[in-house]
């Protein structure tokens, strides 16, 4: 079984995931065929106790791919004007590489196997990374083809509450509903939120995970649920 001081990093506390924070702003809801318009990553680590925090942070205005729709309800709901000089957007390609680079380094830093995408509503923001990832042909995409952790679930299991703002106020972290709908904004409040919840989830007693009563687990049972993991992420 892995040493206490192992329980303390991001690799054996997610069996090797490297979480990253995502939040993007759309044009619409179809990701093969709305703009992607803002996307901001933060990175995690653990502090020599094993409470997790922020880390590195990116953000990019992006510019509407070509053929991309604009949908007028979500502009008038998130506010953005794609056309306005002063957002100073990049390319999809642009900001993704730049997310990527910066997400592998964590990953070789950390130790850690993969990149995980960790979202409010999470399936919305995978879909648009990884079309956007797929349309400028970017390789060594360093996250998850289709698992990631969901704050909206993990809120509702937590904090009976699945909506961002609801689930900040029941833990007493602060939100300016006139902030809300920036790419940046959001993916900092869901940082913290998700930092509470596991650290809560620690605080609790439930990590590191309580041995058996007959001693340690056996390398045997390790091996073969290593195993297992492993044939799910194929």
């Amino acid at each position: 079984m892995a040493a206490q001081d192992d329980l303390t990093t991001l690799r054996a506390r997610f069996r090797g995931f490297y979480p990253v924070v995502i939040d993007v702003e759309t044009a619409g809801f179809n990701a093969a065929t709305d703009a992607l318009l803002e996307i901001a990553a933060v990175t995690l680590k653990m502090d020599n106790s094993g409470w997790l925090q922020a880390d590195s942070t990116r953000h990019f205005h992006v510019d509407p791919f070509p053929g991309a729709l604009l949908q007028p309800e979500a502009l008038s709901f998130n506010g953005i004007d794609p056309h306005n000089p002063l957002r100073g957007a990049v390319s999809e390609y642009e900001a993704l590489h730049e997310i990527f680079k910066m997400v592998r380094q964590g990953i070789k830093d950390q130790d850690c196997n993969r990149a995980i995408i960790v979202a409010h509503n999470a399936a919305f923001d995978h879909g648009f990374l990884m079309a956007a990832a797929s349309r400028v042909g970017l390789k060594r995409n360093p996250f998850h083809p289709f698992v990631t952790f969901d704050t909206a679930a993990l809120s509702g299991l937590v904090l009976g509450q699945t909506v961002l703002a609801k689930a900040c106020a029941a833990t007493g972290i602060a939100f300016d509903k006139g902030e809300a709908h920036s790419a940046l904004y959001d993916t900092e409040r869901t940082t913290i939120l998700f930092c509470e919840l596991v650290n809560r989830w620690k605080r609790l007693g439930g990590w590191p995970l309580a041995l058996s009563e007959q001693g340690d687990i056996g390398e045997e049972t390790i091996d073969a649920q290593n195993h297992k993991n492993s044939t799910l992420d194929l």
